[in-house]
């Protein structure tokens, strides 16, 4: 759904009533410009879509004002959706450091949110999901949708990238609880 420019949520048809699913895993894909976000059901170790979409924030706005709107997005998601845990992905540091920083600022509100309603937070290295997903460290960012997309029982590849990212994040904390039998 979207209201304005400034307040672009893109998402597909939803179901948001919490029905007598096990689990609701929120699957977050943290950054500055676009967070992507994704929620599925697990029952009975069955994972079923949901709903995703990506929250963006203008580059011209100030960084303070852009952390603002995804933070008050992340808490009208959580309300939506009711989820009983949620999933992150933990920030890889590359090359450049710099653009690192706000995409952590980013985590810092996403996590504050989910800290604020006691939500149980899964951080995640991106080689986590991969192999929780698709098996293998190895994979490449095409392997990751087309398994998500699978995984999910989806017409299509999830999108855009972020969304697509997120759900894979919340497929990932699905099967921890699977693997290991903890939340």
């Amino acid at each position: 759904m979207r209201s304005k420019k400034s307040d672009a949520v893109f998402t597909t048809a939803a179901k948001s009533e919490v029905s007598s699913v096990q689990r609701r895993i929120l699957g977050i894909d943290p950054g500055l410009a676009s967070t992507g976000w994704g929620v599925v059901d697990e029952l009975d170790s069955k994972l079923t879509y949901v709903d995703h979409g990506v929250i963006i924030t203008k580059a011209d706005c100030p960084r303070a004002d852009r952390l603002f709107f995804i933070l008050q997005k992340i808490k009208s998601i959580i309300k939506k959706y009711k989820p009983a845990e949620a999933a992150v992905e933990i920030l890889f540091f590359g090359k450049n450091v710099t653009s690192a920083i706000p995409v952590a600022e980013s985590r810092g509100v996403i996590s504050a949110a989910i800290a604020e309603k006691n939500i149980p937070l899964h951080e995640f290295t991106p080689n986590a999901i991969k192999t929780g997903v698709c098996g293998s460290a190895g994979a490449d960012k095409k392997q990751i949708q087309e398994m998500v997309r699978i995984i999910l029982g989806l017409e299509k590849i999830p999108s855009p990238d972020h969304a697509a990212d997120a759900l894979g994040a919340a497929i990932c904390a699905a099967n921890l609880k699977q693997i290991t039998g903890k939340i």
